[in-house]
């Protein structure tokens, strides 16, 4: 799976977790740039992106995630041991 994929995968979980279509990701993105980023929603990206690349993440490596390219770097982390 390639970066590009990844990212298009990621981006269609937030724009459904947050309802909003238009919705661009950059991987220095946090939560402070997106309303209602809070913690269940949170949860419910965590776990729509396990459902969607077939991951699982441990809550040690989830904590430490600052930014949208962190869990990108993650997801493909995971990818590749899966591979």
């Amino acid at each position: 799976m390639t970066d590009a994929e990844i990212l298009q995968g990621v981006t269609d979980i937030f724009r459904d977790v947050f309802g909003d279509d238009d919705l661009v990701l950059t991987p220095d993105m946090t939560a402070d740039d997106i309303d209602d980023w809070d913690s269940f929603n949170h949860i419910n990206i965590m776990v729509a992106t396990e459902v969607r690349f077939g991951i699982k993440f441990q809550t040690a490596e989830v904590e430490p995630l600052r930014n949208v390219g962190e869990l990108l770097s993650l997801i493909r982390q995971k990818l590749s041991v899966k591979a």
